[in-house]
């Protein structure tokens, strides 16, 4: 089968599990927040000197496919696609605490609000955490509306504060000095 289907030319995808949505609900926009999300990843890692980060960055990446399949589950899938799919586990953003604490240990702490920027992997680490931020913004609106397994909401809110700590440990690790925010 090509690529090219013509199945979405009305509006409408399918779900896992078959079940045909709009483009635009919530549960698509939340699931191809993080689609957009780990393709920003998957350019981070190209930046990466040195290759700081990248194992981090690529179990994220399977992390983050792992929570797309959760969110583009139907609740009208069978439950042979149910059973099929693993469970997202709270050990995935234990990870993610753990690597933070370790982080925090090595980087000066910091007692201003910074300028983002400063190398080009930390200013792209930057990015990722913003869209990490409304990725969790999406997820969180979709669960008003459809139970998102509660992991998934403390692990992308757990992604955007290591995301913002490899930052500024790339910039401490090159040696370039954050720029600090100050009132005029």
């Amino acid at each position: 089968m090509g690529i090219v289907t013509k199945s979405g030319d009305d509006g409408k995808t399918a779900l896992l599990g078959g079940e045909r949505v709009s483009k635009s609900s919530t549960q698509v926009e939340a699931y191809g927040t993080i689609d957009e999300l780990n393709s920003f990843i998957g350019f981070a890692i190209s930046l990466s000197e040195e290759g700081l980060f990248v194992k981090e960055l690529v179990e994220i990446q399977r992390d983050l496919n792992l929570i797309s399949s959760h969110l583009a589950l139907s609740e009208k899938a069978s439950n042979e696609i149910k059973k099929v799919l693993p469970p997202f586990e709270e050990d995935k953003f234990k990870k993610i605490e753990n690597i933070i604490e370790s982080l925090e240990s090595q980087i000066p702490p910091l007692n201003n609000f910074i300028l983002y920027g400063g190398h080009k992997f930390a200013a792209i680490l930057q990015v990722l955490r913003c869209i990490a931020r409304r990725a969790e913004r999406r997820v969180v609106e979709l669960n008003e509306k459809k139970n998102v397994e509660k992991n998934i909401i403390i692990y992308l809110n757990r992604l955007s504060d290591l995301l913002f700590l490899m930052a500024r440990s790339v910039n401490h690790h090159f040696k370039v000095e954050e720029k600090l925010w100050k009132k005029e």
